[in-house]
């Protein structure tokens, strides 16, 4: 069995640098609720994503605070009294320490999955196109729930997380994770790509869909990295799972924050200085149409934190004028 680390070596470097990415996660989340509150009236405040990154930051807080207090738990308050020692309390998936994070972890990674989805339906304006990917986020919430459960239960194995049961459950919480946003991702990725590939002939300029489809793209590559890590690690058996899991809890929330920064700046910049003369021929119209046949359809982009309701109103406008001129 392969481990490279030793459980209580992991739990100390696994905390060490979840608090790093947390510092960061914390400053995100300051200049992410700024951009999202600055300047707009209570009628404009985008709710939903101000509560989902509330709730974001409160679990991986929460998070961070278990693992500070597992150390003082593991190398001080249990070291001599635990059988075993620190390397064996740590190494234990039954204590009620480690059961409360992973149930937190659980609840983050649902909650970010479940953005992606959103995003993804928003876009695409069809509940059929997210039909795989709820189907996917549902096995992420039982197979996170299977394997919470299952430390709990008197057929844990008190000294390994690899556990048959418990394995199990946990590699199919990662698989089906990690399935699920690359597949919400994708949709919502290509979407973005055909709408940017539509309006290239008629527009000047670089326009607003691609560069919110790269910070897609940025946002999915990064958590999947590290879901990709942390499912390698277990499949090897490797203690170095739990340096990623404690990382992950911070990406996520540093996901997520990462779209609503990056297209708050790309708004800003668009509507300073002489972007604000140039929009009718910059941005594309929001919504876009085509006719397919004699049928119309009506592709709309939503991304809810790229712009409020008063600016894509502005734009729409501003390109009607551009072509009657």
């Amino acid at each position: 069995m392969v481990k490279f680390i030793s459980p209580d070596k992991a739990g100390l470097l696994s905390t060490v640098l979840e608090s790093i990415l947390y510092g960061f996660s914390v400053l995100m989340f300051i200049l992410t609720m700024w951009v999202l509150i600055r300047g707009r009236g209570k009628s404009k405040i985008n709710i939903p994503m101000v509560v989902v990154s509330m709730l974001l930051f409160i679990l991986s807080t929460i998070h961070i605070g278990v693992d500070i207090n597992r150390l003082n738990s593991g190398f001080i308050v249990y070291r001599d009294s635990f059988p075993g020692g620190p390397a064996a309390w740590f190494a234990n998936p039954s204590e009620k320490s480690f059961v409360f994070k992973n149930a937190v972890y659980t609840l983050q990674t649902v909650l970010g999955d479940g953005v992606v989805i959103f995003r993804c339906y928003k876009v695409w304006q069809s509940f059929w196109i997210i039909v795989i990917p709820c189907i996917l986020w549902c096995g992420v919430a039982i197979a996170g729930s299977g394997s919470v459960y299952t430390c709990t239960t008197p057929l844990a194995d008190p000294t390994s997380i690899y556990a048959l049961q418990l394995g199990r459950w946990i590699k199919a919480f990662y698989s089906t994770t990690l399935a699920c946003n690359f597949t919400a991702t994708a949709l919502l990725s290509y979407k973005l790509w055909s709408i940017n590939k539509q309006v290239a002939a008629t527009r000047v300029g670089r326009g607003v869909v691609l560069p919110v489809l790269l910070i897609v793209i940025d946002a999915g590559v990064l958590y999947s990295v590290t879901l990709v890590a942390a499912l390698t690690c277990f499949a090897l058996n490797s203690n170095g799972q739990y340096v990623v899991l404690d990382m992950v809890t911070p990406i996520i929330s540093i996901a997520f924050y990462l779209v609503i920064l990056r297209i708050g700046v790309a708004r800003s910049k668009t509507l300073s200085g002489s972007a604000v003369s140039t929009l009718n021929t910059t941005m594309p119209r929001l919504p876009l149409s085509r006719t397919d046949g004699n049928n119309r359809m009506k592709i709309q982009i939503d991304v809810e934190q790229e712009f409020d309701q008063e600016t894509r109103e502005e734009y729409s406008v501003k390109g009607s004028r551009g072509h009657a001129m």
